[in-house]
């Protein structure tokens, strides 16, 4: 009995013992195929990425820049190139400028440019073309990064069609040894220096309605509403706008005034025979080499109406980046845009061009803030006036050049300046067809 007893005990012990072990190598078994399975899914997961990165994707980009930007864009194009071998990128660059974007793509979008720089006046044009591409990438990104005027000026019914990359205006170039940071606060103060003979105290392009509109907007007048948005309302005929008109008529009579005509004003600074001038970044380098150690620049000046000093408030539009909606390739074309549009290329451009920055952190740069165009750019900007971007705003351009050009040639006069506004407010607002 007790040998059947501890026999009986045996086989349980080495049941127990069996199963245990049949526990544990099941156990282990789990454990292998899980981190087998694993090591799988994660080498799976590596090679994905490299079999896509051996086989980029063919792609040829057309973009267009004017051609004082050239040698910079493509050297940012392949800087771009660089750093996106998803890409088998191709660039086919061509020269249009920003102001002729719009009438280029418009004769043939499929023949156009994926990638083209263009002022902002044109955005709401070719947005109503169906050209522009809506951006959809990194929206955020560029709202926070760049100027909110900026922003706006890229946007139409809340949707934004652009990049932003500069400010594009205007505001005065001096020779401090003629004029004192003083003097060049009123318009009518430095006109009324005696600088010599065969000086010139001040020069602006008055028969062009980029610079005119400025002593309009001085005044308190308004083009297209007050926030440009409205086809049926210009008030540069009111009785301020007369106002201005007398204003202009006495400047261009002034013996010390020059108009600007095919960058005459280079070569008067140069000599000394000019002492204020306006102009854009665009001639900094050269304005800069004309006047040497009196090199300053500045905002614009104020003028001086019914006794009251009015504030010079010139058109501010801006250099957009867009997409055409026909590319075949959205996704790159909008990632160059940005690239192009983007911090690193800003600063590049402000380096080799003196183009000023709509990048919020670069515009606070030191290296920005000492730079004295771009400097007077900024300041400038406070006081001008958003250009608008609709249609209407092609009726502008051709009205106020003649009206400009009269007053150059006397046609305008005092007696008849109502009716020569009112005649280019009739052209301005006439149907566009």
């Amino acid at each position: 009995m007790k040998k059947s007893r501890k026999i009986l005990t045996l086989l349980m012990v080495m049941i127990l013992v069996i199963g245990s072990l049949a526990g544990c190598k099941k156990d282990s078994n789990t454990t292998n195929d899980k981190t087998t399975g694993n090591n799988q899914k994660e080498a799976t997961d590596t090679a994905t990425p490299e079999a896509t990165n051996t086989t980029p994707t063919d792609v040829t980009l057309k973009v267009w820049a004017p051609q004082e930007e050239q040698e910079i864009l493509k050297e940012m194009c392949e800087n771009f190139k660089t750093a996106h071998p998803e890409y088998n990128l191709t660039f086919d660059y061509g020269v249009v400028s920003e102001a002729d974007a719009s009438t280029e793509l418009q004769k043939d979008p499929a023949a156009g440019a994926d990638v083209f720089a263009f002022a902002s006046d044109q955005t709401s044009v070719l947005v109503n073309a169906g050209i522009l591409y809506p951006i959809t990438l990194d929206v955020d990104k560029i709202t926070a990064d760049n100027a909110p005027a900026s922003i706006k000026a890229a946007t139409v019914n809340d949707q934004i069609y652009a990049y932003p990359f500069t400010p594009n205006s205007w505001f005065m170039y001096y020779d401090k040894s003629k004029y004192t940071e003083k003097d060049v606060l009123s318009l009518d103060d430095m006109m009324a220096k005696d600088l010599g003979d065969k000086v010139k105290n001040f020069s602006v392009d008055l028969d062009n309605g980029w610079y005119i509109s400025a002593f309009f907007f001085a005044n308190g007048g308004t083009l297209f509403g007050p926030d440009g948005t409205d086809p049926t309302s210009c008030t540069f005929n009111d009785e301020k706008g007369v106002e201005v008109a007398n204003y202009l008529i006495d400047l261009a009579k002034n013996p010390k005034f020059l108009d600007e005509a095919d960058n005459n004003i280079l070569a008067a600074l140069k000599d000394g025979t000019l002492a204020a001038a306006c102009s854009g970044t665009w001639n900094a380098d050269t304005i800069k080499e004309a006047l040497g150690d009196n090199y300053a620049a500045t905002s614009l000046p104020k003028i001086k109406i019914n006794g009251e000093y009015k504030q010079l408030s010139n058109f501010a539009d801006f250099k957009l980046i867009g997409v055409n909606s026909q590319t075949k390739f959205a996704v790159p074309s909008m990632q160059l845009a940005q690239y192009l549009a983007g911090e690193e290329c800003q600063k590049l451009r402000f380096e080799k061009r003196n183009i000023a920055p709509t990048n919020i952190k670069l515009a606070s740069d030191p290296d920005v803030l000492a730079n004295p165009a771009v400097a007077a750019l900024s300041l400038q900007a406070s006081y001008a006036t958003l250009q608008s971007s609709i249609p209407q705003m092609g009726n502008y351009w051709t009205p106020a050049q003649a009206f400009g050009a009269e007053v150059l040639n006397g046609t305008v006069t005092k007696d008849n300046a109502k009716q020569k506004l009112d005649d280019m407010v009739n052209s301005i607002l006439s149907s566009i067809g």
